[in-house]
């Protein structure tokens, strides 16, 4: 076989639209295409690539090799395109016997040794290929988060070898294990403040109603003090909820497991600018106002 398809997911903001791998051998002087619109950590497959298969033992192909990342229009950014890369080299080089491979997706970085590193966007990719009744084979770094999205099979892989040795049928990736509970949020009490008996009300207020508030005093008056407490106000989150501000997260490379069901409090720096705090970017990043996604972002010293 000398052409080989697989699966993967892009990102676009919140989105994940699926991207289609198609790697195709072909005699020829030496090379390596990469089309489809990749930017410049894309590119650099080609060489970590490279490097990876050798270093596995794998022949890489002498040959003229193009893969193109569909649909062309969509930008195609970071390192998570490496492993289906590699794999569709050593599939249409007919180094590997797949059967049945479109019924898996595949994101990953691959290191030079064949080791697969962690990826940003996790959660994003696995909640939209939830639908598409998939397995997700990923980096082991990244199965705890995956797992925190239901209806979806993760396979978490350390190296290039264990997948191709699952595709191959030699030894099957276990199925990563969903982990359902986690240790109960923890905040600021706002019983541990004295006094400040209207600004206590006014926080209790607000966080009933889901109103904003504007908090005006000399400094030392405890107006941060108060504010860092004001999440332990608000109610616990439900799934749904969880869910979308750990992808927020997750994009910005910023999820840890332990931040899951607690919200966020955001307290930029007053000389912050205004993409820091709006987020943007010619590939959409989240910014302090999306990161305080269903949490408390404090804007100290506001200019109003």
């Amino acid at each position: 076989m000398s052409l080989a398809v697989l699966r993967s997911r892009a990102l676009a903001g919140m989105a994940a639209p699926e991207v289609t791998v198609e790697v195709h051998i072909a005699a020829g002087l030496p090379s390596f295409t990469l089309v489809g619109l990749p930017d410049t950590e894309v590119k650099e497959a080609r060489d970590r690539v490279r490097a990876a298969i050798q270093n596995c033992r794998f022949d890489f192909p002498q040959k003229r090799i193009t893969v193109n990342l569909a649909p062309a229009d969509l930008p195609k950014e970071s390192g998570r395109f490496d492993l289906p890369i590699a794999l569709g080299i050593l599939i249409a080089s007919g180094q590997i016997p797949v059967k049945d491979v479109d019924q898996y997706e595949f994101a990953g970085e691959l290191a030079l040794g064949g080791e697969l590193r962690g990826i940003h966007g996790t959660l994003a990719m696995c909640a939209a290929a939830a639908s598409s009744d998939r397995t997700f084979v990923l980096p082991q770094v990244n199965a705890d988060e995956a797992g925190l999205v239901s209806n979806i099979r993760v396979l978490p892989s350390s190296n290039l070898l264990d997948v191709c040795a699952h595709l191959a049928g030699q030894h099957a990736l276990p199925l990563h294990e969903r982990q359902t509970a986690g240790s109960a949020p923890h905040y600021p009490d706002l019983a541990e403040v004295r006094g400040q008996t209207a600004a206590k009300r006014a926080l209790e207020i607000a966080a009933a109603g889901g109103h904003s508030v504007l908090m005006s005093g000399p400094p030392g008056t405890g107006k941060s003090m108060l504010a860092q407490r004001f999440p332990g106000l608000l109610p616990d989150m439900d799934d749904a909820e969880a869910l979308e501000a750990a992808a927020i997260h997750s994009l910005a490379g910023i999820f840890e497991m332990g931040q899951w069901r607690q919200r966020p409090f955001r307290s930029p720096h007053h000389s912050a600018s205004a993409p820091a705090l709006v987020g943007g970017g010619s590939i959409p990043c989240p910014g302090e106002i999306s990161l305080a996604h269903h949490g408390v972002l404090f804007l100290d010293e506001l200019q109003v």
